[in-house]
């Protein structure tokens, strides 16, 4: 198993994203329509992550750096979107890994808190994000009104021992569930 970062616009990235926004449809009626640029994911100020096990990306995530603004974020938050496992690599720990490595890279870039938004109908997420230590917090973002929205934050803490930038990204492994 190897994590590494790609562009938001890597032909890997766009072919995981296009089940993402499928899957959402069928939970929620529509895919996600939070507008995202390549952009927001360049390293400083986000990175994305695909995770590969023999040469097939099977799961991904990103964060994007975020300010107080009208929404509700809040200066220092770096904001996760497009969180997903495609469904045969389910159950092997492949999104908590993702996951350590985003926040590893967003505490390095200087974020403060990781923040996300997901809803009801993917109690697997609220699961997932509650037993790494995510709270509820003041709803932000577009679907800050929505009923069916929930959204969590962690803050980022500094661990003291110099973690650097992109720490936690590139990741080998056996391949081996987690």
């Amino acid at each position: 198993m190897e994590i590494r970062p790609v562009p938001y616009d890597h032909a890997d990235a766009v072919a995981l994203d296009r089940l993402v926004q499928r899957e959402y449809a069928q939970r929620y009626g529509e895919g996600d329509m939070t507008p995202l640029d390549p952009a927001m994911f360049r390293p400083p100020h986000g990175t994305y992550l695909l995770a590969y096990e023999n040469g097939r990306p099977l799961a991904t995530g990103g964060w994007r750096s975020q300010d107080a603004n009208p929404e509700g974020y809040a200066d220092g938050d770096a904001e996760i979107k497009r969180m997903f496992v495609v469904e045969e690599a389910r159950g092997r720990g492949l999104a908590r890994r993702i996951l350590a490595a985003l926040e590893a890279d967003a505490r390095a870039a200087g974020r403060v808190r990781m923040v996300l938004e997901t809803g009801i109908k993917q109690p697997e997420a609220l699961a997932l994000y509650a037993s790494c230590g995510y709270r509820p917090v003041p709803k932000f973002g577009l679907y800050r009104t929505y009923e069916d929205s929930r959204c969590m934050g962690k803050a980022l803490l500094s661990d003291g021992v110099g973690v650097q930038r992109g720490a936690g990204v590139r990741e080998a492994g056996s391949g081996a569930g987690v």
